[in-house]
């Protein structure tokens, strides 16, 4: 079975910080549930060899198994956890990085009745399907290379084009099409996206960001909620609480300071939506924090 031997991979290669020797190509392996933790999404394809995996974005719950996987379009504020792993049976996922460039390459090489066509709405940026046998093909040949240092740099980028196709083709081809076209709505979304994260802590006006994506407002917030599952200021408020949680585990005792540095004018506002997202005060998690073993990627 396909899934027995792509398990066999996954759990030979697997290593504690989850990289391969093939670029771009990721292997997790935990053993035991944890808590939901936040991150950030990345452009990925995520397939399930065993266990199953609970990401939550916005308001939507993405929950997948053995056999199925996840792509994400866009670099999104995720909570997500495994729940079934335990270290006789553990939880074991491959990765693979999506880059726009590659997609958008193996596009202008097909036909126009080989992919999926445009859509003039955006497709949301995370989404879950069951993998189709070619598509785990294509996974274990690029894995099996793992074990063949020789023809790793010849036939690995084969493999990773193939599985793209798959994808292209699959049915989440819409979705990631958008990724690969530079005009598409999930692209122009995507733009506001990155600039509110590289400009969490300023204000911003929706209308800015409608000009930016190059939509009218009505359009840009309803294409805006489809890809994120949140409204631009949910959005910006996730990467606001992210980013002080990771400043303040190398300042702890700098909770009003870090507050101010990722946008809030409010200490008690600070503190209450840090409450609201972590379950706890900044204090509290941060000591919590630094008393726990670190957490694998």
């Amino acid at each position: 079975m396909p899934l027995d031997e792509l398990r066999t991979l996954l759990h030979r290669h697997a290593r504690h910080d989850w990289t391969t020797a093939v670029d771009g190509v990721l292997i997790s392996k935990v053993e035991r549930p944890a808590a939901p933790a936040p991150s950030m999404s990345g452009l990925i394809l995520a397939v399930i060899a065993q266990g199953a995996k609970r990401l939550a974005v916005g308001e939507r719950v993405h929950e997948y198994r053995a056999g199925q996987y996840l792509v994400a379009s866009v670099d999104l504020p995720v909570t997500g956890h495994f729940f079934e792993a335990t270290p006789e049976q553990p939880a074991l996922g491959f990765g693979l990085v999506l880059e726009p460039a590659a997609v958008a390459e193996l596009l202008l090489q097909a036909g126009p009745d080989d992919a999926p066509g445009a859509e003039s709405e955006a497709p949301a940026g995370i989404a879950v399907s069951d993998a189709s046998p070619e598509l785990l093909d294509a996974v274990i040949r690029l894995l099996r290379l793992l074990d063949h240092p020789r023809d790793r740099a010849v036939l690995a980028p084969l493999a990773k084009r193939e599985i793209l196709w798959r994808l292209l083709t699959g049915e989440q081809g819409r979705m990631v099409r958008q990724l690969g076209l530079a005009d598409s709505s999930l692209r122009h979304v995507a733009r506001s996206v990155q600039w509110i994260r590289e400009h969490y802590a300023q204000p911003f006006r929706v209308e800015d960001l409608a000009r930016l994506a190059d939509m009218s407002e009505s359009a840009f917030y309803r294409n805006f909620q489809a890809v994120t599952a949140m409204s631009p200021i949910q959005f910006q408020k996730q990467i606001r609480l992210q980013q002080a949680r990771l400043l303040l585990a190398a300042h702890p005792h700098d909770i009003t300071r870090v507050g101010h540095q990722v946008g809030y004018d409010s200490a008690s506002q600070f503190s209450r939506e840090y409450r609201r997202q972590f379950g706890t005060s900044p204090s509290r998690d941060i000591a919590r924090l630094h008393t726990s073993a670190p957490a694998l990627p």
